[in-house]
């Protein structure tokens, strides 16, 4: 659960609503991930993550794909599993194949945080177990 409230588009500031449209023309949506609704609970930081994120990831010497892969190594590696899922998606809309990911996961040496495998109900059961 989130240690903030989640500032949905319709309940935003003009301010917040101005950076959310932003996102969206961005990144081609039509919606707002709970990263960006938790991040407008300040305004402030919103704004200067957005403006950081979109200035990384304009064109430059790393195509768009390369850039999310080495997010995904790195939100890997940081065992965040919201990171991993929403950069893995950007990374595919971006044209990363089921081969570059596996590749990628394997190189990170964290196969089961980077797949985001569930726990086993045997498994889980078991480790409770004295």
């Amino acid at each position: 659960m989130a240690l903030v409230k989640f500032i949905e588009y319709a309940d935003a500031s003009p301010e917040v609503r101005a950076v959310y449209d932003d996102i969206m023309t961005s990144r081609k949506v039509d919606w707002i991930t709970n990263f960006w609704k938790a991040l407008a609970s300040d305004p402030v930081t919103l704004k200067r993550t957005w403006d950081s994120v979109k200035q990384v990831m304009e064109p430059g010497a790393l195509d768009a794909l390369t850039k999310e892969m080495i997010y995904i190594a790195v939100s890997v590696t940081n065992n965040c599993g919201y990171c991993i899922n929403s950069h893995t998606a950007s990374a595919r809309k971006a044209g990363m194949t089921d081969a570059q990911f596996a590749e990628l996961i394997a190189v990170t040496n964290r196969l089961a945080n980077g797949y985001q495998v569930e726990i086993d109900e045997r498994v889980a059961k078991a480790a409770k177990q004295r």
